[in-house]
């Protein structure tokens, strides 16, 4: 079979690697996947049965008749069309093969079909080249007690999820407030295992770079995440610290292990004190991958807040394209994970990371990865007694960097999300963000979240107000109960090789009584580096 895509007037031709099995008309319609690691699946489907089933989900849809013909392989072939998920499929088939068969088990026009062309919504087209007839032919698949039948479905999933390949990092991990939580000695830190610091609001594992990782086309990470006992909104974070390659570098992870006072300090206009908040000589902030909310007490309380035609979620899943954030050419990074809060019981999550491969098609020539972290003022040390980012009342955020190398498609991913107050603090009240590079203004926006209604039924333990909206459906300063807030890119193709000064400047506004307003927020320079 050969397939054929149009580009404006040309076709561009290239040959899948697909087998396709033939059969008798009486035969049933059989698929078959080796997935070449020991665990093969089939799924066999007659066609009589399927037929008689047009109701039920399985079923295959119903072709309609077209009056044209063509001769292909010299059989003059009948032409059906189909309509499946929006889609339109046309296909040509004879009858006069004395077989049946189809690149696509979906659409076989009637028992006696043998399909010799299929045309996907008009732009992509797929055709056999060539038919040999072989006398006493047998089968050359054979199945082992290895092989499992499945059904449709079960093969779709299956078929799926073989494509690209699941990095699982952590696994039902609590994250609570646990004053007792031990933290290890550095010298007993190992790879593949779970450590627990910051009194059970962080979790941190070491990984390896697999050869998937580094080979991938696209990554994105998973998080899944349910309430424990909490019943609160909270912030949350992924984020990566990289390898230590030189004794002298200080990260996060010698805090997390000796303390605050490992980390340096950046001191506002008014003497307020911050820890580990920028990039400087000797130290790299972590590499934020995402930024996220908890629910309110999604799982936990869904018995406790019954309502009728409120079907709450059993929990929420978070996934976010992190390609440009991986340092694939590390051998290992730390991964860590961050909800604060002071709840005993706390929040359940899990991560993987989804590593989606090169396509044929797509060079393996990968150009090295460009990832500077410059800021974050999101205080995954909350429970050790790490300050809020309220410096923007009385201060703007500068960070010195330098650019050593030629980088091409240079961008700032800049995320921020607005805290504190009730009804008047920054959480409730819009706020303007600019940024500046070198005394230029380059990037401004107000941050701002309309649509945290949507996620109602993420937040059985949001409160009700007497007009009738829940807490969780109010607009707030980017970010909603239950969801991710993603970074603004902010382009920076003209930034050359030297030092230069980044400026983030944020309308503050006043506390609202004992609540402090602050904003937390992240900035991390990407781009690919010139070979």
């Amino acid at each position: 079979m050969e397939n054929g895509k149009k580009t404006g007037e040309n076709t561009q031709i290239y040959v899948y690697n697909q087998m396709v099995f033939l059969s008798k008309p009486s035969d049933k319609i059989q698929q078959y996947i080796d997935l070449k690691n020991g665990y093969n699946i089939s799924t066999i489907k007659d066609r009589n049965t399927v037929f008689k089933k047009i109701i039920s989900f399985d079923s295959l849809p119903i072709p309609k008749k077209e009056n044209d013909t063509r001769v292909i392989l010299g059989y003059e072939c009948q032409h059906v069309s189909f309509s499946y998920f929006s889609n339109r499929i046309d296909v040509w088939y004879t009858e006069k093969a004395a077989v049946k068969g189809t690149p696509n088990s979906n659409y076989l026009p009637n028992r006696n079909a043998l399909v010799l062309q299929m045309v996907y919504n008009g732009n992509q087209t797929l055709t056999a080249n060539a038919i040999t007839k072989v006398k006493k032919y047998e089968p050359f698949i054979t199945y082992d007690d290895k092989t499992v039948l499945v059904d449709k479905s079960e093969f779709e999933e299956i078929l799926i999820n073989s494509r690209y390949t699941k990095l699982h990092i952590f696994d039902n991990e609590k994250l609570n407030f646990n004053s007792k939580s031990i933290i290890p000695k550095e010298e007993d830190l190992i790879s593949d295992k779970v450590y627990h610091f910051s009194n059970g609001s962080v979790v941190l594992k070491k990984i390896k770079i697999t050869p998937e990782l580094k080979n991938s086309n696209a990554v994105f990470a998973k998080l899944t995440c349910k309430s424990n006992g909490d019943a609160y909104d909270r912030t949350g974070s992924v984020f990566i610290i990289p390898e230590k390659k030189e004794r002298e570098i200080t990260t996060l992870l010698d805090a997390y292990l000796h303390g605050l006072d490992r980390l340096p300090i950046y001191t506002d206009s008014k003497a307020n004190k911050y820890q580990g908040i920028i990039k400087e000589k000797g130290y790299s902030p972590a590499i934020e991958l995402l930024r996220f909310f908890t629910p309110f007490g999604v799982n936990h309380f869904n018995d406790k807040r019954k309502i009728n035609n409120y079907n709450w979620a059993n929990e929420v899943v978070y996934k976010e394209d992190i390609t440009s954030l991986v340092p694939t050419d590390e051998d290992e990074i730390w991964i860590g994970v961050f909800i604060g809060n002071y709840d005993a019981g706390g929040h359940i999550i899990s991560l993987e990371f989804d590593a989606y491969p090169l396509m044929n098609n797509e060079s393996n020539i990968k150009t090295k990865k460009y990832i500077v972290p410059l800021f974050s003022t999101v205080n995954t040390m909350e429970m050790s007694g790490q300050n809020y980012g309220g410096l923007f009342a009385n201060d703007t955020l500068k960070v010195n960097f330098e650019i050593k190398e030629e980088v091409k498609n240079l961008q700032l991913l800049y995320t921020t999300t607005g805290h504190g107050g009730w009804g008047n603090g920054d959480e409730f009240v819009p706020r303007m963000n600019k940024l500046f590079v070198d005394g230029k203004e380059v990037f401004k926006i107000i941050p701002w979240r309309t649509d945290c209604a949507t996620y109602r039924l993420f937040n059985p333990a949001s409160g009700n107000f007497s007009d009738g909206l829940s807490s969780s459906d109010l607009s707030r300063s980017n970010w909603c109960p239950g969801t991710l807030t993603f970074p603004y890119i902010v382009p920076l193709n003209d930034l050359q090789k030297g030092n230069h000064v980044i400026e983030v400047v944020i309308d503050q506004g006043p506390n609202e009584g004992p609540s402090t307003n602050h904003w937390n927020v992240s900035g991390v320079l990407v781009g690919q580096l010139n070979n």
